[in-house]
């Protein structure tokens, strides 16, 4: 029993290590999407800078109010990369906004298209920062204390149904 113990703490262990890996590729797909998106829009961005004072939500309301379908497509198609960059560029300052804020993000609010990414990309590593350890052994210590809880209350109830289904033994006066 004390092998399986230690077996199950050790996973725990492991297992949690994994977690800061996972938030810092998560953090580095984020980044990466934001600066794609950032440049697919600096074209529309120079646009503006040089028609409208810099203000892109003026170009893409003269790409929409062309009477030309292949222009107030345009708008669309701008208006569809300026929110995207929003989102990502909203989510990564809140990703960096602090130490924890990456793990915050992930369970609070991920997006769950570059969380999906980067969980079919992971490549497991090891982090062994401050972290990390930390992490790790929270998480050894909660499945070595939840899987003690288990066998307590599996032997209680074992117990239990033991003494039901025995036939009891009477005493002879």
């Amino acid at each position: 029993m004390d092998y399986l113990r230690l077996v199950l703490f050790v996973c725990g262990v492991l297992l949690g290590v994994q977690v800061p890996a996972f938030v810092d590729q998560y953090g580095k797909a984020l980044a990466a999407h934001t600066q794609e998106a950032k440049q697919s829009l600096a074209e529309f961005q120079r646009d503006a800078d040089r028609f409208f004072g810099g203000d892109i939500d003026r170009l893409i309301a003269h790409y929409k109010q062309n009477p030309d379908a292949v222009f107030n497509a345009g708008g669309e198609s701008i208006e569809t990369i300026y929110q995207r960059y929003r989102l990502l560029s909203e989510a990564f300052a809140e990703f960096n906004q602090s130490t924890y804020g990456g793990f915050d993000q992930l369970v609070m609010s991920p997006l769950p298209e570059i969380r999906d990414q980067v969980w079919q990309n992971f490549s497991h590593t090891i982090m062994l920062d401050g972290r990390a350890i930390a992490i790790g052994l929270l998480l050894g210590f909660f499945i070595s204390i939840l899987s003690e809880l288990c066998l307590v209350l599996c032997g209680k109830c074992c117990h239990k149904a033991y003494r039901l289904v025995s036939p009891k033994r009477h005493r002879l006066n």
